[in-house]
């Protein structure tokens, strides 16, 4: 009896293995589990990044896009895949394990890149090269079955990345005991390496990889991703005996419909002594968290409430005793929680436009680089490895920030966090602003030096190193350093239990709202800018007839109003415990 206590003493509530037993306590979970989670991080972006920096010059040059078309299908592309990790958050959250949600994506993005690898490999799978000793005619641009085979292997990658990232970043958190101080500050350090691990996969994708495929053939690019997402999937099985995987608990979407229906329903119902807002001891018990032998456990930053908060008062119709409809009859803590995930979403909001002025690393920044002089001495660097400032610079201060800047910061503040989530995303906002700036300014230089030297209707390289791009790479990469690994980490900690790895997406629907937005704005751009006879910013098939640098002075502007209107909302946030605050 003594020997059965002790193992229940041992067990984490909510939480089972990977074989479906309950996961003990120092058997499963910790820092040694969330290591094979960091490699798998370190495999899976060197097999996303690979190919997404280097993207647009492959449906430029290989497929013929036009620049502005190879931009938008480029953002549409890592969108799409952005937005998808809604899916596998949601999936992780209400049916499945991140454990399992993992591995089906891995394998989908593995054959999406089989797809592209043999449409690369066969000449007969592309469009017809262009004609070089005619150039006045135009070159074919990919359609048909070969479009078909291209974009089935990109969005077949596109929903395997969407999975993972749903997935990975808080099956490595949930590894961490959050009821200890040591457990809080382990999962802290676990998002900072987290991000240094997408950096370290970022610098071989972006170095190696993109001199592979500029130099010895985009097959060689697309194989090498191939390989490294099959050789994730057996480094993360590794890992399996100590994982500690959270038990699905149903989709986090019914119990917010449930609440936003019952509130609508029951705002005509009156209010009377015997149709109070129902309590904890009196509501319909609050979805639990079942550990596998059947003990209840419920999240507890929730259940400490016994009657709803002031906040968002108009929720609270949906607690009533005596609801209009009696099968929509929401517990207190269902309601606290849509609260929650309401309170949340202005914070997400403001990040989209952060995200915006990221995809431009991907697109247009590429695009300049490809114009320049792009020769380090005897080497010839691919345009496409400009983002390995800011990866270096990542790797550097993300391990800066951990030991030293948070600790110092901790002792200074009297507080666990130092920093708080909100502080560290709004730098990074704010950093954004100056990026946007630099990148204008960098662009004006680059026109004048197409101007001076008679090349401004050439495609000749410009006498003007490329490194002049590496300043808003810099800054671009400082800004998404603080606000990716802070968005993170305040997904995870501010969500219901039972929402974390749909909570944790939105970091990445963010991103992909920012990559949808982007191409949003070069029509709008265009389509506004092109009336009246005049030539649109962003069109032509030569980017030195661009206007791109009123476009960067039009997202440093939009950045500046989104920044002040991210203040608004962060000094209005209430944490959810003391814990977070700064």
């Amino acid at each position: 009896m003594e020997m059965e206590e002790k193992q229940l003493s041992r067990r984490w509530d909510g939480y089972m293995d990977w074989r479906g037993k309950a996961a003990l306590r120092g058997k499963h979970g910790g820092m040694r589990a969330a290591f094979f989670v960091l490699v798998v991080e370190v495999l899976e972006n060197l097999a996303y990044l690979a190919n997404a920096s280097n993207l647009v010059l492959y449906l430029w040059h290989y497929m013929h896009f036009s620049p502005s078309e190879s931009a938008n299908s480029v953002t549409n592309f890592m969108g799409t895949a952005f937005v998808l990790a809604l899916v596998g958050g949601f999936l992780s959250d209400a049916f499945l394990t991140t454990y399992h949600i993992y591995i089906i994506s891995a394998v989908i993005q593995f054959l999406g890149l089989v797809i592209l690898t043999a449409q690369a490999h066969s000449s007969s799978l592309k469009p017809p090269k262009c004609d070089s000793t005619r150039p006045d005619i135009p070159c074919q641009q990919v359609d048909g079955p070969k479009a078909a085979m291209l974009f089935l292997g990109l969005y077949l990658v596109a929903l395997g990345v969407g999975g993972i990232k749903g997935s990975l970043p808080s099956h490595g958190a949930e590894q961490f005991d959050e009821s200890t101080p040591l457990g809080r500050k382990q999962r802290s350090t676990f998002f900072n390496y987290f991000v240094f691990s997408l950096s370290c996969g970022a610098l071989i994708a972006v170095t190696l990889v993109v001199w592979i495929e500029d130099n010895k053939g985009w097959q060689w690019g697309f194989g090498i991703s191939t390989l490294t997402i099959l050789l994730s999937i057996p480094v993360f099985l590794g890992g399996s005996t100590f994982y500690k995987n959270k038990i699905p608990l149903g989709s986090p979407f019914t119990t917010i419909s449930k609440v936003l229906v019952a509130s609508l329903l029951n705002t005509c119902t009156p209010r009377t002594s015997s149709n109070a807002i129902a309590s904890m001891t009196t509501s319909p018990s609050p979805t639990p968290l079942f550990a596998k032998d059947g003990k209840i456990v419920h999240d507890k930053a929730s259940t400490s409430l016994d009657c709803p908060t002031e906040s968002l008062k108009f929720l609270n119709r949906a607690a009533l005793n005596e609801p209009a409809y009696a099968p929509l009859k929401c517990s207190v803590q269902q309601v606290e929680e849509v609260k929650i995930v309401i309170k949340i979403l202005p914070i997400f909001t403001c990040t989209i436009i952060l995200n915006c002025c990221l995809a431009q690393l991907s697109t247009f920044s590429v695009q300049q680089a490809a114009t320049m002089n792009t020769n380090l001495g005897s080497l010839k660097v691919p345009p496409a490895s400009l983002p390995v400032f800011p990866i270096v610079f990542i790797m550097i201060l993300a391990p800066l920030y951990d030991h030293i800047i948070i600790p110092f910061a901790r002792r200074v503040k009297k507080s666990e966090t130092g920093i708080s989530h909100l502080q560290r995303i709004g730098i990074g906002l704010f950093l954004s602003i100056i990026a946007m700036a630099v990148a204008a300014l960098v662009e004006i230089k680059r026109k004048n030096v197409a101007t001076g030297s008679g090349l401004l209707n050439s495609t000749r390289p410009l006498p003007v190193t490329f490194l002049w791009i590496g300043f808003q790479y810099l800054f671009l990469g400082s800004a998404d350093l603080f606000t990716l690994a802070g968005l993170l980490e305040f997904f995870f900690t501010e969500a219901p239990f039972s929402m974390r790895s749909l909570a944790t997406s939105l970091s990445f629907a963010s991103l992909a709202m920012g990559f949808y937005l982007s191409s949003v704005i070069v029509t709008v751009v265009n389509s506004v800018t092109g009336g009246s006879g005049h030539k649109p910013w962003l069109s032509g098939s030569n980017l030195n007839n661009y206007q791109l640098e009123r476009f960067y002075w039009l997202m440093c502007a939009l950045s500046g109003l989104n920044f002040l209107l991210y203040l608004f909302w962060a000094t209005k946030y209430k944490y959810r415990s003391t814990q977070n605050k700064s």
